[in-house]
């Protein structure tokens, strides 16, 4: 593995990049037999390291007998193409590890045409150097023009082979923005993160889904997954796990999965964990809220949630606790592996979901038993007392029950609009959001959708 650094970075921060791209190399199955590092102000642009330290590498390359060199960084392809010439061994740099993993990882149809999408757009320019026959012939008789190379060949392949992959996507896009019409009655939550934060353990806890599936490697999901959350008091909410970001994330990879990325877009809130007990969970922070500011998600409601604080040290507790509280204000501390260690969410959530709905009196007849136990068993009853035969409810509905309740011939009065976004949610980058705000009660007896 390689990677040059300016002279003013850190050194550990250095070191900590090459830990994560040792990570990434185990999870694609690599042994790592060294590392080699430069100090240089520019990456050099026909080698990326200097001339000199190319030889270097090429010596431990004999020495260690290495099949393979990681750069930690992208490559141009002159770059990649001319260090493999001088080096005579496979070089490899960060985003086609990436794009590897992905592509081993992948379970579902979608997961797999996403990742095989990044990596033709990936290989498109490099052809030259990743010289693959991807067919020898398609479709016989006439595909090769007169003096059409077998490089132009393939080209002409992995350019149609984009577009019937973007198209096949599209469609998966139209499914699924199907489906979320069928689930807007739902407050629907998204989790985000930095790979391996603890999302899928957040999930698994919440849902009490054992099936969830949870591993302690990077990129242990790529496709999203929704389950129908119980956060007490009588609420649910639809949470959505993510694929994890990383540093450096290809845009071709963040590009190709933006259909499944949609389900944060189309969500009421965020909750982006951070691995509180990582010692640079400020970068992790920092590179999650890049990458939702190029999805365009910087302005949706979004709450930090700083996961595994059983694993911070004893003496670091109080450290970090003060950090996050002066960068990020009214973030959660929470363990998805403790008892009731998500409890602060669990009560975040249900704040959140009754500011999204509004008070209502609703006047029902007294002897409807049946409509008046069905609010109390939807909906949150604030205050109930009787008016002659009728009976007169305080309570927070969503808009599926609020439809029920005026069907079955319940009058309905507004008396407290519902908060336009969340009151404690952050803009990402520890900006305050725009804070939910509740209009002055009215009387207003209106159809409600």
């Amino acid at each position: 593995m390689s990677a040059p650094f300016k002279r003013s970075s850190a050194k550990h921060h250095v070191e900590e990049h090459l830990e994560e791209l040792a990570r990434l190399a185990d999870t694609a199955g690599a042994v790592v037999v060294g590392t080699l590092t430069q100090q240089l102000d520019r990456p050099h642009p026909a080698t990326y390291l200097g001339t000199g330290k190319v030889e270097e590498l090429k010596l431990r390359i004999q020495e260690l007998g290495a099949t393979l060199v990681i750069f930690d960084d992208e490559l141009t392809p002159a770059q990649g193409k001319n260090v493999e010439l001088m080096v005579h061994t496979r070089v490899m740099d960060r985003a086609e590890l990436i794009l590897d993993i992905f592509a081993t990882r992948a379970r579902s149809s979608e997961a797999r045409m996403q990742v095989e999408l990044a990596q033709l757009e990936y290989m498109l320019p490099r052809l030259t150097r990743m010289w693959t026959h991807l067919e020898k012939m398609r479709g016989g008789i006439g595909m090769r023009g007169p003096g059409e190379t077998q490089l132009e060949t393939d080209r002409r392949l992995i350019q149609h082979r984009i577009r019937v992959l973007k198209e096949r996507l599209a469609d998966v896009e139209r499914a699924r923005e199907i489906q979320r019409q069928q689930r807007q009655s739902h407050f629907r939550v998204a989790l985000v993160g930095y790979t391996n934060a603890g999302k899928s353990s957040v999930l698994r806890a919440l849902a009490a889904d054992g099936e969830v599936f949870v591993e302690d490697r990077l990129f242990a999901t790529l496709d999203p997954l929704t389950r129908e959350v119980d956060i007490g008091d009588g609420y649910t909410v639809l949470l959505t796990d993510t694929v994890g970001f990383i540093r450096k994330l290809p845009h071709h990879l963040v590009a190709s999965f933006r259909a499944t990325l949609a389900e944060a877009r189309e969500a009421d809130l965020l909750l982006h964990v951070i691995d509180a007990s990582h010692p640079a969970w400020e970068e992790h922070r920092d590179v999650v809220d890049g990458v939702l500011a190029e999805l365009g998600l910087s302005s949706r409601p979004l709450i930090y949630v700083m996961n595994k604080m059983d694993a911070v040290p004893g003496d670091m507790v109080d450290a970090v606790r003060a950090r996050v509280a002066n960068l990020m204000p009214n973030s959660l501390f929470v363990s998805a592996l403790a008892v009731d260690g998500l409890e602060p969410l669990r009560r975040e959530l249900r704040e959140s979901l009754k500011r999204q709905r509004p008070v209502l009196e609703l006047r029902v007849p007294a002897s409807n038993g049946r409509l008046i136990a069905e609010i109390h068993r939807d909906g949150e009853v604030l205050e109930q007392f009787n008016e002659d035969d009728v009976m007169v409810l305080r309570a927070r509905l969503d808009e599926r029950t609020i439809g029920r309740v005026r069907q079955a011939g319940a009058r309905i009065i507004v008396t407290q609009r519902a908060a336009q976004g969340t009151a404690h949610a952050l803009t990402p980058g520890g900006r305050p959001g725009e804070s939910g705000h509740t209009a002055q009660p009215e009387i207003e007896s209106v159809p409600l959708p």
